[in-house]
């Protein structure tokens, strides 16, 4: 006789953006489909998603259950990872998740950014040169500073031409772009497709006459579930048990 089998939730994990406040629909279902792909990564885990630009979102997401992890899908800490985000978990009564470091900060996605860009430049029969676009900001140094970062960490891997561009602060993407030959690659340092990755960059590549190659955002790289679900379990394996239920 056949047995009908519920898997065994054992821990919990939220996975978190900002989102597009004008059309918060779009993100929400991209990220609820990164989130299914990290959960395939984690038997016994429930992996949910909310972008905080849906007011609901959140709440849902961590509808009955007391502890878990939060992961940051954002390029660097700030204000709405440090400050923000803790307020509308406190408010949606999970202040007892545990917040992870952002997506940006997380070695294993610094160090699959240097791969993609090698993979990218690897036939090439000249030096790589790569335009690192980032977001960026005017109030706070964070993200630049995570992005200069990882202009040192491709530098560091042998790419002989590399700078970073930005939407939101100077130098701004298509006054680098202009620095860069047709045989480079801009290498989106974006969580997710959003409207500075489908609008914004492509503009401003095409003001600069850039006539390189324009790569996917590192956070749609099919690798990035799994790096995820890697953060998560070594959280898990590193945290009090008051996170861990």
């Amino acid at each position: 006789m056949g047995q009908n089998v519920t898997a065994q939730i054992l821990h919990h994990a939220l996975i978190v953006a900002h989102g597009q406040p004008s059309d918060p629909a779009p993100a929400e279902a991209d990220l609820a489909v990164l989130a299914a792909a990290v959960a395939s990564h984690l038997p016994g885990w429930s992996v949910t998603s909310a972008t905080l630009a849906d007011p609901a979102a959140l709440i849902r997401a961590v509808h009955g259950a007391a502890e878990g992890f939060v992961y940051p899908m954002f390029m660097a800490d700030g204000w709405f990872t440090t400050t923000h985000l803790p307020e509308r978990l406190a408010a949606a009564g999970a202040a007892n998740w545990r917040i992870l470091a952002p997506f940006g900060l997380d070695p294993d996605v610094q160090a699959l950014t240097v791969k993609i860009a090698r993979e990218a430049t690897m036939n090439q029969s000249i030096s790589a040169e790569v335009l690192l676009a980032a977001h960026g900001s005017f109030r706070s140094t964070a993200p630049s500073d995570v992005a200069y970062a990882m202009v040192r960490h491709l530098m560091a891997a042998g790419t002989t031409h590399v700078e970073a561009g930005f939407i939101d602060q100077s130098p701004q993407i298509a006054e680098v772009a202009r620095n860069f030959g047709p045989n480079a690659i801009c290498l989106p340092f974006f969580a997710a497709k959003g409207g500075h990755v489908i609008d914004d960059l492509p503009q401003a590549l095409a003001e600069a006459g850039f006539l390189g190659r324009l790569l996917p955002p590192v956070g749609l790289d099919p690798r990035v579930p799994g790096l995820i679900a890697n953060a998560l379990s070594t959280a898990l394996r590193h945290a009090p048990s008051a996170a861990t239920g």
